[in-house]
């Protein structure tokens, strides 16, 4: 018999003379054979995800597992990010928490885009946030960049995936960080409003620029892959900060880029979901990417979306901060959402991450209304 998560995590413990983390249930003891990640799934979120007008629009929550459930929050007392991030057992148990609470359509495996630059070269701790004390700034710094094989920069994601995988029914999303996005971190150094020194970088040095972003977009299609070859049924692209570009340098630094790696999926048969948060005015460029799903974040109702990204499957776009306020004020808006995604594929989520001190019941209730929300009988 396959070993279940809780007896991994606890034989992982006991061999770095630890004791079982709290929380941990043996949820993914249904661990099957390595053939199991490979067979597709029936799944109304695949469905919407490949143009399909669903009956009901699926739903998931982008940061659905963590910082607002008291079972992540009681693992993070006993681990750091990256150990939950790196260790496949945790990684996976957290992966599945909130499917536990809530009837979503999809889970999302627990990862950081960060994972990637490790294994090219460039150190990376949380503080909390992603810090980078030896930012990649100058030609001599892109070339001592390694180029790992797509196996080699996170097994441990990998396994997480097949243990999540084994551990529920619905599909597994696997992730990375946008070519853009991630560069922004490697060469600014941390988090940032604006990322006014990355942007004036990428013009000033356009060299070392073209030059970086052509390996983190080799790298990041390669971990793409073996996230898919672990069983990922879809794939998130997170351009989290290429609303702050201009059109010019988003076409110069940020569209070839995402276009390569999402082009370096096609032959996977997976739908490819990209999202640029605070980027409508992109919205013309991002059209052409060859994905199939577009998420786009709450300015905009999804109907004017819908116009500007023909032939995209929509996914979004509830503001975050609505499941801070009152259960009424939540539906209303979320009712509207629905409204809006009208006329088209529609897979409803949040226009970015949930947030902390974000209420579980209020998410409970967001998905039942989804779940009750006749989409049919809108369209009539």
């Amino acid at each position: 018999m396959p070993e279940s998560l809780e007896d991994r995590v606890t034989a992982t413990e006991e061999t770095a003379g630890g004791s079982t983390a709290p929380g941990l249930t043996g949820t993914a003891a249904r661990l099957h054979t390595a053939g199991t990640a490979a067979r597709p799934r029936a799944s109304l979120f695949l469905e919407a995800a490949r143009g399909a007008s669903t009956p009901r629009a699926p739903i998931w929550l982008m940061r659905q597992a963590g910082r607002y459930l008291p079972e992540y929050r009681a693992l993070k007392e006993r681990y750091s990010f990256w150990e939950m991030c790196r260790t496949p057992e945790i990684a996976a148990e957290v992966t599945l928490q909130p499917l536990r609470r809530f009837p979503l359509d999809a889970a999302i495996v627990f990862s950081d885009i960060m994972t990637p630059l490790p294994p090219m070269g460039v150190d990376v701790e949380f503080a909390p946030g992603p810090v980078i004390r030896t930012p990649v700034r100058t030609a001599g710094d892109v070339a001592r960049l390694r180029i790992p094989a797509g196996d080699e920069i996170a097994p441990f994601t990998a396994e997480a995936i097949g243990l999540a995988r084994a551990g529920t029914d619905v599909p597994v999303i696997g992730f990375a960080g946008s070519p853009l996005t991630v560069a922004g971190y490697a060469v600014q150094g941390a988090g940032s409003a604006d990322y006014a020194g990355f942007r004036a970088w990428l013009h000033r040095e356009p060299g070392p620029a073209h030059a970086l972003l052509d390996k983190i977009a080799e790298v990041t299609a390669g971990y793409l892959h073996a996230q898919i070859e672990a069983g990922a049924e879809a794939v998130q692209l997170f351009d989290s900060w290429a609303g702050v570009h201009s059109r010019a340098g988003y076409a110069a630094f940020g569209l070839p880029y995402a276009r390569r790696v999402l082009d370096a999926l096609a032959d996977t048969g997976v739908p490819r979901i990209y999202l640029a948060v605070g980027a409508p005015h992109l919205y013309p460029q991002i059209a052409a990417l060859p994905a199939e799903v577009i998420s786009v974040d709450w300015r905009q109702p999804l109907g004017t979306c819908r116009a500007a990204l023909p032939g995209k499957a929509l996914q979004g776009n509830l503001d975050p901060t609505l499941l801070l306020a009152g259960p009424g004020t939540m539906l209303t808006a979320a009712r509207q959402v629905m409204r809006d995604g009208l006329g088209g594929a529609h897979v409803f989520n949040l226009g970015h991450g949930a947030l902390p001190g974000t209420p579980p019941d209020n998410v409970a209730r967001l998905v039942d209304l989804v779940h009750e929300f006749p989409r049919e009988e809108g369209e009539r």
